[in-house]
């Protein structure tokens, strides 16, 4: 009997703008594996039901996108620490038959922190952190657990309430703030961030602008958008005239879906053609 080709995707409510297709096939290609990655719209109500066919459909695994990083945790089998952790999950693989949650957008975003940190000399100081929602909270415990303190702002007060008790407050960890005057203020504090991070659909394509001014921030100031459509968001341009350095969207795109790539085919992304992949999303 022939084997069938490793299958995998990614589900999302609207999914069609999904560029993970292109990752994950591009990554097969590279890699010259006989698997298989595609975009399944399903909506809401019906998460839960696609979801236990997972076994059945024969998918090794998919990706979660909005809006659903949440609403899966009830129709899991079971799901490791930091997912647990984090309150959300962007990756459901079949193990054994069982559904396990992982979440790879901490690690995903944390990568070019990291990187930012190793050749800048980026300190894990004070990070603003704009949203409360699945990617909010995965970014969060990325970066509490790096050592940042966070300063979180969201338009549902309860939800950045929330997000703060979870990753800060007391003992001996960083610390979390929830400050809503941050979003008031037409201009951020001069020399008090080092970091700033919109994790929101402010400044999306066909969506306003993170209307939020960034002229006196310190020069070190680290500016990063988990918004990659567009690219250059008004926040990241706004940055660049400023001199700050950025990061974004693909960045973290890439990131996590290379921790989901492993565990779909069984085989490390091939990040050595990282550049190659960010020409074809960007072309």
């Amino acid at each position: 009997m022939t084997a069938l080709p490793a299958a995998a995707g990614v589900f999302g409510w609207p999914v069609a703008h999904s560029k993970s297709p292109i990752i994950h096939r591009f990554w097969l290609e590279k890699l010259g594996l006989d698997g298989e990655y595609s975009r399944f719209p399903v909506h809401p109500d019906r998460l839960g039901a696609a979801i236990r066919a997972l076994p059945a459909l024969g998918l090794r695994g998919v990706n979660l996108t909005v809006p659903h990083k949440e609403a899966v945790l009830p129709f899991l089998d079971s799901r490791d620490d930091d997912t647990t952790a984090i309150g959300a999950v962007n990756t459901v693989v079949v193990e054994d038959g069982k559904l396990v949650g992982y979440n790879s957008d901490a690690a995903g975003f944390m990568e070019a922190v990291r990187r930012q940190m190793a050749t800048r000399g980026l300190r894990p100081g004070t990070a603003l952190l704009y949203g409360a929602g699945g990617a909010a909270r995965a970014i969060a415990h990325g970066l509490t657990r790096a050592g940042f303190s966070l300063r979180i702002v969201n338009r549902a007060p309860a939800r950045a309430r929330a997000l703060v008790r979870a990753v800060g407050g007391g003992g001996d960890g960083p610390d979390a703030d929830y400050d809503l005057a941050y979003h008031l203020r037409p201009h951020l504090p001069g020399g008090a961030l080092d970091l700033v991070v919109n994790t929101t659909t402010l400044g999306m394509t066909g969506m306003p602008p993170l209307a939020i001014s960034l002229a006196e921030v310190g020069a070190d100031t680290l500016v990063y958008d988990i918004v990659y459509a567009p690219l250059e968001t008004p926040l990241l341009a706004q940055a660049r005239r400023h001199g700050l350095a950025t990061v974004d969207g693909l960045a973290m795109l890439i990131g996590q879906a290379a921790v989901a790539f492993e565990r779909f085919y069984g085989r490390p992304a091939p990040r050595a053609h990282d550049r190659a992949l960010r020409a074809l999303l960007t072309a």
